[in-house]
């Protein structure tokens, strides 16, 4: 099974396979974007919009009654008909209140009937529209807003701006064909992009034909990326910046390459890792150093500005949004709580959802249970996604047996990040203490995929050489891709193995 990098025959063979792994993940998430819908609700929005004929036919005797004929009664009851059909719509390709908050934002800040006049990302006016409600917002001031950062929602919004201005569509007219190609544009297109990275990832550290080949697969069929790329979301951008800044650093450490570009694209994609995933400043932060004491000037001349530009975007939409430097996160105590309000919506009071959480969102009252089910309980990291075992041998093997030092400190930089992320998620108080809400995995750890993914090859590639080892790794591939596509169409659903302890009565 060993072979050498520079044996041609075998590199293309490999290059083609990765090709083939990566065309049917492309395509699978091409298609589940295609069927995107709230599908749970389709039967109840039919039985609805069933009862509009007969509602009409009452309606009619009516306004006959009341004197109205001829065309005025035709438009009045063909404006009740398209008003009542619109209120008994309940599809949309918006599976949450998760990535409806960004959606929100992206329609306020292009369309103009949308627009609150002083507050740019004000979501009032939109959450007004029929099935375009969400939980994810803040009130401040006398507006609400998303509770998400707003720099990834401004982003789709310079993507969806041309689409309203050349057409005329939005995305509440047309919420399947815009929302479908921007999900394509944001998700499926950087994924294809991340995959070819890890693939030049994998050529270059990998040892055997099938231990490239089984990261390779793990990566293109095995990680929650995949599942949510049928929805909007700042995990799958976040993993594809780690990626192309890893990629990058690779390219600088590694290989020699001081071209100023290398440093432009690794402090760009690092920054915007952070804006995506803010714990990811510990990623950025170790990187920063290495660079800085590795090739200063590279890092002062391209990679610190190309991050400043980033950072200052991150902040300044803030402060646009919220007249501050702090994000809406850090305002949920005191008397500064931006997530204790209450607002009107079609004319009725409706209080926060966060005055009162329900489920998972009421947080996990024992700091032990949580850290148990967030590692390998329902939402586990090993348990859903056990290949990453295999990462964590990795890490050792190269920590004690790579004969290359920088190898070494590859591990160690992996094996700390790693450390002190997940503690700091365990760490949170209770209300934070949800696995990330309503969700098929524990979605914060999601960035750290290509991470993880390079750390499995010295496990794959020792895993090569028997029958059986081999076949180990394939059952723990098999239990990942379960996972991973336990949830068909919307990945804001439970975990299977919740599922199945809630069937046998082990949880609530």
């Amino acid at each position: 099974m060993t072979n050498t990098v520079t044996d041609p025959s075998r590199l293309q063979l490999r290059w083609s396979i990765y090709g083939l792994l990566i065309a049917v993940s492309a395509g699978m998430m091409l298609g589940r974007i295609l069927a995107v819908d709230s599908l749970d609700k389709v039967g109840l929005e039919q039985t609805r919009l069933a009862k509009i004929p007969a509602a009409l036919v009452e309606k009619k005797k009516e306004l006959a009654a009341s004197g109205l004929a001829g065309k005025a009664l035709d438009q009045e009851l063909s404006r009740l008909e398209a008003k009542w059909r619109e209120h008994a719509r309940l599809c949309r390709p918006f599976l949450s209140a998760n990535d409806r908050s960004r959606w929100c934002t992206v329609r306020a800040l292009v369309e103009p009937d949308m627009r609150v006049a002083g507050a740019p990302y004000a979501i009032d006016k939109v959450i007004q529209q029929p099935n375009w409600d969400t939980i994810d917002m803040v009130k401040h001031g006398d507006h609400l807003y998303s509770s998400k950062p707003e720099l990834l929602a401004t982003l789709m919004a310079g993507v969806y701006w041309p689409i309203y201005r050349l057409t005329g569509a939005t995305l509440g007219t047309h919420p399947y064909e815009i929302g479908r190609f921007m999900l394509v544009a944001f998700n499926v297109i950087p994924l294809i992009v991340y995959f070819v990275l890890l693939a030049k990832l994998i050529e270059r550290f990998g040892t055997t034909d099938w231990g490239r080949l089984f990261v390779m697969a793990g990566a293109t069929f095995a990680t929650f990326l995949t599942t949510f790329a049928v929805t909007i979301n700042n995990h799958g951008p976040a993993a594809v910046c780690v990626a192309a800044a890893l990629y990058a650093a690779v390219r600088i450490l590694f290989d020699g390459e001081h071209r100023l570009r290398y440093f432009i694209v690794a402090g760009l994609v690092a920054a915007l890792a952070v804006t995506n995933e803010l714990p990811a400043a510990a990623f950025a932060g170790l990187l920063t150093v290495i660079l800085l004491w590795r090739a200063p000037r590279g890092t002062l001349l391209g990679f610190l500005p190309a991050a400043v530009v980033v950072a200052a975007a991150f902040f300044a939409t803030n402060w646009i949004a919220h007249g501050t430097l702090q994000l809406a996160y850090m305002h949920r105590s005191g008397a500064d709580n931006w997530y204790d309000y209450s607002y009107q919506r079609n004319g009725r009071q409706i209080e926060s959802y966060w005055r009162h959480p329900a489920g998972v969102d009421c947080g996990e009252a024992s700091l032990s249970t949580y850290a148990f089910h967030a590692l390998v309980g329902h939402h586990g990291i090993f348990s859903l996604t056990p290949i990453w075992l295999l990462s964590a041998v990795g890490l050792l093997l190269w920590l004690w047996k790579a004969r290359d030092p920088r190898l070494r400190w590859l591990a160690a930089g992996i094996l700390a990040i790693s450390v002190v992320c997940v503690t700091f998620y365990l760490g949170q108080p209770q209300i934070n203490r949800n696995y990330g809400g309503m969700t098929s995995g524990l979605r914060w750890v999601f960035w750290f995929a290509p991470l993880w993914l390079l750390a499995m090859l010295p496990t794959a590639d020792a895993l090569a050489s028997r029958r059986w080892s081999r076949g180990l790794a394939l059952v723990l591939l098999a239990l990942s891709v379960l996972s991973v596509s336990y949830p068909t169409w919307n990945p804001w659903t439970p975990p299977w193995i919740m599922r199945f302890l809630q069937y046998v009565g082990w949880v609530a």
